[in-house]
């Protein structure tokens, strides 16, 4: 390894561990801003769900996970870095405790002034971007620091705020100052590194969380056994969405409410992700099975 790739890992390393100090989690990144360990499921089989139903994320106790590697533990980040010896820079979590960090980044790549943008979206809606951490990036760009509320999950969204903005929020990371990058040197604006995180503005919170859900029409009453049946299909998880609606349906045209329960069960299987083409066409093989007319 050249003296300057050992210099860079040297130096990452300890303004990874400065960052772990203020309560930041950590982790190694390559040259290319990409989390430095590789998956170490991805030359064997699919792992299947963790504990909480959903793919590994760190579960196995292996490194190679991402954000989901992210730590504040001096041991354990000196442990990833010793494991990745090619890394120049670190990323820093978002969305952890205890600034729930958010991100907000000023791209110049997009060929629009990101700045102006958010100066306007600022005077539209009322609200000012306080004094807070900013980091500059090699092409020109800004990284501003925001901290955010413990109860609310901020997503990652490219370009959704304004054109050239992007948000780093929950599952997300910041690449941190003191990182070397193929393109150049990340580093703290003058008179902010010292700064925590300010608390993001509400008004600019409200518009970097998603629009909230319309709610579901309520579905028509069916009474008795035609309702139980409508909620065993709300119940069904991904795999098992066709086979309880179809359950259900040929139970509905057996006790003689079959068509009285399509529009429920479409509606209750729609609520669960089928389209209503993929609902229908269940329900219709429901009614052939049974003997009925679709």
């Amino acid at each position: 390894m050249a003296t300057t790739d050992r210099q860079a890992r040297t130096l990452a390393l300890a303004h990874a561990l400065s960052a772990a100090e203020r309560g930041l989690a950590v982790i190694p990144l390559s040259r290319t801003k990409l989390p430095a360990l590789r998956s170490p499921h991805r030359a064997g089989p699919d792992p299947g769900p963790g504990p909480a139903g959903r793919p590994c994320h760190g579960e196995c106790g292996r490194f190679g996970h991402g954000v989901y590697d992210a730590s504040t533990d001096p041991v354990r980040i000196r442990e990833l870095f010793a494991a990745a010896p090619w890394a120049t820079g670190y990323g820093i979590a978002c969305g952890l405790p205890p600034y729930h960090l958010i991100g907000v980044d000023l791209d110049t790549k997009s060929g629009t002034d990101s700045s102006a943008a958010l100066r306007e979206l600022a005077l539209r809606h009322l609200f000012t971007i306080p004094e807070t951490v900013v980091v500059l990036t090699p092409s020109g760009g800004r990284h501003l620091w925001l901290a955010g509320p413990p109860d609310t999950v901020v997503p990652n969204s490219a370009g959704r705020l304004a054109p050239g903005i992007d948000i780093r929020g929950a599952g997300g990371y910041l690449v941190g100052p003191g990182s070397r990058t193929d393109h150049g040197v990340y580093t703290a604006a003058p008179g902010t590194a010292h700064l925590a995180p300010a608390p993001c503005p509400p008004s600019l919170l409200r518009l970097l969380l998603p629009p909230p859900r319309a709610p579901h029409p309520a579905h028509p009453p069916t009474g008795g056994h035609g309702q139980g049946l409508v909620q065993f299909v709300l119940a069904a998880h991904e795999g098992q969405r066709n086979t309880r609606l179809f359950w259900a349906a040929c139970r509905a045209y057996e006790n003689g409410i079959g068509p009285a329960l399509v529009a429920p069960l479409v509606a209750a299987a729609r609520d669960t992700g089928l389209t209503e083409r993929e609902a229908r066409a269940t329900i219709a093989s429901a009614a052939r099975l049974t003997g009925n007319r679709p």
